[in-house]
């Protein structure tokens, strides 16, 4: 059996649920749940690439293995000289929180929109596709310390995204002070050695904004201009050989370098997705009210495998 959208999610919860039975209904069950959420990483580029979790306590722990390198050693017949290779295991603790998004229509714009009948469903789809660019958006750059007078204050203070732990502990190249900050081949190369060999092991991306990442390929351009030489399309995509993934969410004075795998978020199955055109503000206003509630956390599996390039000139 085909899995269900989220249009025909929310279709479907608000055919059964009323105001009278919020507090029962509206919780997709977990294959809905994990459906949500997937179709949410799929608005973005760098959604599919993380690693997703799912788990049913709001707070917990993520098990971690890890082998050491250099292992084998050579075998003497008939003996045991007592070496035994060593597993090590880890914990990454993580706590969710909690965020919404309400939106309301009213009936009259119902009536009279150029959708029609489907304009509920456009609404909606356009809804699950922002909650998934403005996630992605609290994943990198959320900052549980951010100034009160900021004006996204309320928006990123929700959790401390990737961004943050990077620079707190990651390894990071502040090329503020080589050429002013400036595009150069060398900062790529500064940021790839501040990583672990043992990390660089073709699983690495540099996550950068579209403008970053533009910036990068007429720095290319003009030193094959001014210079001279020959530029492969390869060599213009991938700084050090190593493919470049443009994340929108990306601020454009940093690039991140690390396995898209090693970042996660975890989600609890308690999506709620509610709708109700009943109640006595949706009788006076003439209006539907929906929500969706889920709740999400940031982690790093290795920080050790992680490097931010900061002080990039603005462009």
């Amino acid at each position: 059996m085909a899995m269900r959208s989220n249009r025909q999610i929310v279709k479907a919860a608000g055919s059964t649920i009323t105001t009278a039975g919020l507090a029962a209904g509206g919780a997709l069950n977990p294959e809905q749940a994990r459906r949500f959420i997937q179709q949410t990483f799929d608005a973005t580029p760098l959604g599919p690439l993380v690693r997703h979790e799912m788990r049913v306590a709001k707070t917990g722990e993520i098990d971690k293995i890890g082998i050491a390198r250099r292992i084998l050693r050579k075998k003497v017949e008939n003996t045991d000289d007592g070496y035994r290779a060593g597993v090590t295991h880890g914990k990454i603790e993580y706590a969710t929180t909690a965020v919404r998004v309400p939106w309301e229509i009213t009936e009259e714009t119902l009536r009279e929109n150029i959708e029609g009948q489907n304009y509920e469903e456009v609404v909606t789809n356009l809804m699950t596709n922002q909650i998934g660019c403005d996630a992605e958006d609290i994943y990198i750059n959320g900052d549980t310390a951010v100034s009160a007078d900021d004006p996204d204050h309320d928006f990123l203070y929700v959790n401390d995204g990737w961004l943050k732990q990077i620079k707190n502990g990651g390894h990071v190249v502040d090329v503020a002070s080589k050429n002013s900050g400036a595009m150069s081949l060398d900062l790529f190369y500064d940021g790839l050695r501040a990583v672990p060999n043992k990390y660089n092991n073709g699983r690495l991306r540099w996550l950068m904004s579209p403008h970053r990442r533009q910036e990068w390929e007429r720095y290319i351009l003009n030193q094959a201009v001014t210079v001279g030489g020959i530029i492969t399309d390869r060599r213009v995509e991938n700084p050090a050989s190593i493919p470049a993934v443009e994340v929108p969410s990306m601020p454009d004075d940093a690039i991140i370098l690390t396995d898209p795998q090693n970042l996660v978020v975890v989600n609890s199955y308690g999506v709620v997705i509610r709708k109700t055109t009943e109640g006595k503000d949706a009788i006076m206003q003439d209006k539907r009210f929906y929500v969706v509630h889920f709740d999400f956390d940031t982690i790093i599996e290795e920080l050790d495998a992680t490097a931010v390039i900061t002080g990039l000139a603005a462009i």
